[in-house]
């Protein structure tokens, strides 16, 4: 069984958070087990374990994440349908919504 852990220690790590605030970027890690910090994700970790990971046992870590990549490349992007993005896929959101970015 593929385990996870929760607060991954190198995210945690002084030169993790100076290289984030170098990239103006505000990273988000809340109280340890609290299920409403980052629910999107939460989520999304148990739809795949659901959709893909506990459907069967994989032989080898390569396999695994062979299948890990098409999931996410072929079926979570580009065909499977988002409620929170109005019934689109990532993809076909992305496409309607491009991001602008700003030089500082």
């Amino acid at each position: 069984m593929l385990q996870r852990p929760i607060e991954l220690a190198q995210f945690t790590s002084w030169a993790f958070t100076r290289r984030v605030q170098e990239a103006g970027l505000a990273p988000s890690m809340g109280t340890i087990g609290d299920c409403y910090d980052n629910g999107m994700m939460e989520s999304f970790w148990g739809r795949m374990q659901t959709e893909l990971l506990n459907r069967r046992r994989w032989r080898t870590r390569i396999e695994l994440a062979n299948a890990i990549f098409e999931y996410l490349e072929i079926f979570h992007n580009r065909q499977r349908r988002h409620s929170s993005l109005g019934m689109l896929t990532p993809n076909e959101y992305e496409r309607l919504h491009p991001i602008t970015l700003s030089v500082a």
